[in-house]
């Protein structure tokens, strides 16, 4: 359970780091892609961008919310 709260997390932290992403996105990563990774990405690791491969890589597992997100992130 432990990790995955920190998995969780780091969701958000990680795909939050990129620098063009503007509040509203960053609300809407831990928002929509936090359950999205507890349920695609147990046991990723974390760093090297691994948690947005593996969503990415599960893309069409996403919820709408978390895809939109990430789609406008890549937009961004």
């Amino acid at each position: 359970m432990k990790h995955l709260l920190i998995a969780a997390c780091a969701v958000f932290y990680a795909l939050a780091a990129h620098a063009t992403v503007t509040a509203s996105e960053k609300e809407a990563l831990e928002t929509y892609c936090k359950p999205d990774a507890e349920r695609l990405c147990k046991g990723v690791g974390l760093g090297g961008g691994k948690m947005k491969a593996c969503l990415e890589k599960n893309e069409n597992e996403l919820s709408v919310g978390c895809a939109k997100a990430l789609q406008a992130l890549k937009e961004g």
